[in-house]
């Protein structure tokens, strides 16, 4: 057994061990799996371009459980091109994979993926790699990756069963909430506080979980799209905060998301998901702790603020936040709520674009992109350079800062993100 525990090598084997449970890659298969790192990086986005259009064009039921949104703008296409090359980079290295793969599990019961997907997805991703490498795709690589890929989907499959069991809920159950409270926050964004229809209390959370939401539209489609909780743990209500994306040119508008702000008022009923996800920043720690988000990204960070503000106000906490101007800048009331109650709060804003209505000082505190180097070796801020990094927000927001902070000296282990889109695997390819 390596040091570190994980992975385990036979003679005629190559095993590998994720979440207790070894798999093991035949000695025939792996060189085609090897080969195919190479092919990957070159064809994978057309594989996966391939995969999608047959696949959604003979399951059309599917399209409920994928965000049709990043199909559109390409991204979901790039991420499984991704996950697929980092899968057969990293085949032998468990200590890669069983974090990627814990967050999976989780993104995959949000959506209430069952074992009767799997070998649909098989399906059409060998057929895929077939049509898209041609003579290339020879017999023995199409065996070889049908039994990596059931590696991967046998482990998955019981790593969501034993999930949805400890939580106790079925694949795919959603509960019934009602809308009972609605506020703006800025320009863009909406907090919806849902209570169980029924009035019993809805179950506990982790500050940093999600939940799915369903959006029924009018043609019939069904969508479901996660949202962060933005409210503290130990309620019988749980909050959300929805972005209303309007779309560019580079990007469609967001189905899901403005269906919400159009139809979730006071009183709508919704179905939604029980909360899931592995981002769980720990809260019981005297240790000093740094929250770092960008837009919407501040939504998970502001549960976490909130909880902390209950369960542990004198716990060291910096809230560092970045927002285009003080128009989009939501839960500034969360923020000086928290300010009150935390003697050892400290919070910088960044304003990338202040408007003249935003006062320095007062609305925010540097204007222009958030300078991590400078806010870290600042005087008052100094006793947090061995803290806990937890970074929310678009993906170029937190590579930058994850960069600046590994400048600054903070070990990679003590960087953790969310992510909202198709960028898990940014971090290891």
């Amino acid at each position: 057994m390596s040091s570190a525990g994980f992975i385990v090598c036979k003679n005629m084997h190559f095993t590998c061990m994720i979440q207790g449970v070894l798999l093991m890659l035949s000695a025939a298969s792996r060189p085609y799996i090897d080969a195919s790192v190479p092919v990957l990086r070159e064809h994978g986005l057309a594989i996966t371009t391939h995969f999608y259009r047959e696949m959604f064009a003979a399951r059309p039921e599917l399209k409920r459980i994928f965000n049709m949104g990043n199909q559109a703008n390409g991204s979901q296409q790039q991420s499984l091109a991704s996950a697929v090359f980092a899968y057969a980079a990293n085949i032998d290295r468990a200590d890669v994979l069983a974090p990627v793969v814990e967050r999976i599990v989780h993104k995959h019961v949000a959506v209430g993926l069952t074992p009767a997907h799997y070998p649909i997805v098989g399906k059409y991703l060998l057929e895929a790699i077939a049509a898209v490498l041609g003579d290339a795709a020879t017999p023995p690589l199409l065996a070889a990756w049908d039994e990596a890929y059931w590696l991967l989907a046998g482990e998955l499959i019981a790593a969501e069963a034993r999930l949805y069991e400890r939580h106790g809920v079925a694949a795919g159950e959603l509960l019934r909430v009602r809308v009972v409270n609605r506020e703006q926050e800025g320009d863009q964004v909406v907090a919806l506080t849902l209570a169980a229809e029924d009035g019993s209390p809805l179950r506990d959370f982790a500050p940093g979980q999600y939940i799915s939401v369903e959006a029924s539209f009018a043609d019939g489609r069904r969508q479901l799209r996660q949202y962060s909780l933005s409210g503290e743990r130990g309620l019988p209500t749980w909050r959300i905060s929805v972005k209303r994306e309007d779309g560019a040119s580079d990007a469609p508008a967001g189905t899901v998301s403005n269906w919400l702000h159009e139809n979730a008022q006071v009183g709508t009923t919704l179905h939604v998901s029980t909360p899931w996800g592995d981002f769980a920043p720990e809260l019981d720690s005297r240790q000093p702790i740094v929250l770092m988000s960008a837009g919407i990204g501040v939504t998970p960070m502001v549960s976490v603020l909130r909880t902390l503000a209950h369960e542990n106000p004198h716990r060291p906490v910096l809230f560092a936040h970045a927002a285009r101007h003080g128009r989009q800048h939501a839960h500034r009331r969360d923020l000086a709520w928290a300010r009150e109650r935390m003697p050892n709060l400290r919070t910088h804003v960044s304003y990338e674009t202040p408007q003249s209505v935003d006062a320095s000082g007062r609305d925010y505190d540097h204007a222009g992109t958030m300078p991590v180097e400078a806010l870290l070796k600042s005087g008052d801020n100094a006793a947090f350079n061995d803290a806990r990094f937890y970074l929310c927000g678009p993906l170029g927001f937190m590579q930058e800062q994850r960069r600046a902070l590994i400048a600054s000296g903070v070990p990679v282990g003590h960087i953790h993100r969310e992510v909202f889109g198709p960028d898990l695997l940014d971090d290891i390819l």
